[in-house]
C-alpha cells in the first residue's frame, strides 16, 4: 500500500489517499481528486522525484505549475509524513486499505484542527487558538 498525501505551504493536509500502486494512473487520479476538492487553483505543485507525477501533471495540463522537489523544496510534505510513519510503526500494519484510509482521513482532520504555526503567532494568540481547537474537539467527540 502507498500513501498519497498533499500538504499546502502552511503544512495543512489537503488530502490523503491509500493506493495499491504507485503508478501514473494512481497519481493522476489523486491529483484530479485533489484539484476538484480545492476551491482555488494552485500556484505551484511541488512533488518528490517520482516519475509518475510527471506523466500525471502532463495528463492534467499543469506542466507550468509542476516543480519536482529537489533538495529542500519538498521538506514540508516529507516532514508532515513523519507522524503518520511513527503511528504506523507503532500499530505495525493496517488490516485493510479501507482501514488505513479511514484512519488517515481522521488523522488529517485532527492534525489540521490542532496544528498552529508557532513562529507566526504570539503566545497569547497561540493559547487562544489552542483553546478553540480543544473546544472544537470536545464538541466533536461528545
Amino acid at each position: 500500500m502507498y500513501l498519497w498525501r498533499a500538504v499546502d505551504d502552511e503544512g495543512e493536509v489537503l488530502g490523503t489517499a491509500v493506493e495499491r500502486r504507485r503508478d501514473a494512473k494512481a497519481a493522476t487520479a489523486f491529483l484530479q481528486k485533489l484539484l476538484r476538492d480545492q476551491p482555488v487553483r494552485p500556484e505551484l505543485i511541488v512533488t518528490d522525484g517520482l516519475r509518475s507525477y510527471v506523466s500525471a501533471v502532463e495528463a492534467l495540463g499543469l506542466q507550468t505549475l509542476h516543480s519536482p522537489g529537489r533538495l529542500r523544496e519538498n521538506n514540508r510534505a516529507e516532514n508532515s509524513h513523519l507522524t503518520i510513519r511513527k503511528r504506523e510503526r507503532h500499530m505495525q500494519q493496517f488490516k485493510s486499505q479501507l482501514c488505513a484510509q479511514r484512519f488517515l482521513t481522521t488523522h488529517a482532520a485532527v492534525y489540521n484542527t490542532f496544528y498552529v504555526q508557532r513562529h507566526l503567532a504570539s503566545r497569547a494568540t497561540m493559547k487562544a487558538l489552542r483553546s478553540d481547537a480543544h473546544r472544537a474537539w470536545r464538541e466533536a467527540s461528545a
